[in-house]
This record gives C-alpha cells, structure tokens and sequence, in this order.
C-alpha cells in the first residue's frame, strides 16, 4: 500500500468536522484490489466524524478500486466519480455513502472554485466597459 493511501486514511477523522456537515451517516468498506490479494478499510461516517478500522464488519456500502488507482485518487490525482464511471471502480449498496466519502479526495492540481472564476470573470468585463 502507497504512503498516499496511508496518509488519506490517517487524515480522515481530523478532517471529518469539516467534510461531514450532513445528518447522513453508515459504514462504508473501501476493498483495494493488487492482483490477487484485497486490502478491506472499514469507514464509519457520522455527522462531524468518521473512524477508520481494518476489522472486517457489515457495511452498508462497498467501494472497490485497484490500489494503485486509489493512490491516485488519495492525491488528487483521478476522480473517484469518473472511476466509477469509467468501469474502473465498483460500487455496490448505499450510494450516497460513497458521494459523501468522495469529499475527501483532494481536488486536482490547479482546479479552482467555479465561484471565484466566475466572480474573475465579473470583474474582468466591469474593468472592461469602464
């Protein structure tokens, strides 16, 4: 497993509070996938929190990736959603678990608010007509 995926899974109860607003709460399993062999992540998400644990246990949602694409989702990367997509992801049970879960991938390098761009582009057209 990939120093990002660690580092992912060790800043998700930190980052929880501020991820987690809604009342929606379950247990997702994240399975990732190298050849033969599967690594199982137990994620507990509850409004301003989640706990992370290995223990095999039900889950109401389960999230399969290979664990070399998860590294790249952990860094921001590749796009969980477009995964799924793409047929390079599953996802079985409760989906809105997973939307929620998604929050915590960081966004791509160099994207931005869709907000800001647009209040640039405001600006840009009132400097404009002056």
């Amino acid at each position: 497993m990939g120093q990002a995926t660690e580092q992912f899974f060790a800043a998700l109860p930190r980052r929880a509070p501020a991820v987690l607003r809604g009342p929606t709460a379950g247990t997702l399993q994240i399975d990732l996938t190298t050849g033969n062999r599967t690594e199982h992540w137990y994620v507990q998400l509850a409004p301003g929190s989640a706990q992370v644990s290995r223990e095999q246990r039900p889950a109401e949602a389960t999230f399969t990736v290979g664990a070399d694409l998860f590294e790249e989702l952990a860094d921001g990367r590749e796009s969980a959603l477009a995964a799924v997509f793409r047929n390079e992801a599953t996802l079985s049970g409760n989906v809105l678990l997973f939307l929620l879960f998604r929050r915590f991938f960081p966004d791509p390098p160099g994207t931005r608010d869709p907000r800001e761009v647009a209040r640039e582009v405001v600006r840009e057209q009132a400097g404009r007509s002056e």
